[in-house]
This record gives structure tokens, sequence and C-alpha cells, in this order.
């Protein structure tokens, strides 16, 4: 279905690991007390995107990468709209 190194392939796992992590996190934030405060936590599944970027450059996947910049910028500008519109 996708070329081994393109955009659309970054984009999608730059979207699809935050977005499983986020729901962990709303997991978790509902069972235990102590991670009421939640920005760090948001941003630890914006972070993530940045373990991917490290794999894509480390496998030479140039468009893979470009792919992941944006959807990491998409996170960011999600978690920032969340925040300020609480």
């Amino acid at each position: 279905m996708f070329k081994k190194d393109s955009v659309w392939l970054g984009l999608g796992a730059g979207l699809f690991f935050p977005a499983v992590a986020f729901l962990i996190v709303e997991i978790i934030k509902k069972n235990i007390v102590i991670f009421r405060k939640d920005d760090l936590l948001y941003i630890g599944c914006v972070a993530l995107n940045m373990i991917l970027l490290k794999y894509a450059y480390k496998k030479d996947m140039e468009q893979t990468a470009k792919g992941v910049i944006s959807a990491t910028f998409v996170c960011a500008f999600i978690f920032f709209y969340y925040k300020f519109n609480k």
C-alpha cells in the first residue's frame, strides 16, 4: 500500500502513536489521582514522535521523516488549542 519511504507513512505513524498515547493518558488520568495535572503527559504524547523521527533518519527515510515532522506540528497545535481553550 505504501512505499517504504513516503510522507503519508510518516504522517500516519506520526498521528497514530500520539493518539494511542493520548488514549492511554486519558485512562490513567481517570484512575490515578496524582496524574490530574496532565500537561506534561500530553507533551510526552507529542514527544513520542521524536523517537519515530530518530528512527526514520537512522534508516535514511527522508520522506517519512518529513511526514513525522508534519504530524508533530499538527499534534503540537492540537495540544496548544486544547490547553488554552480549557
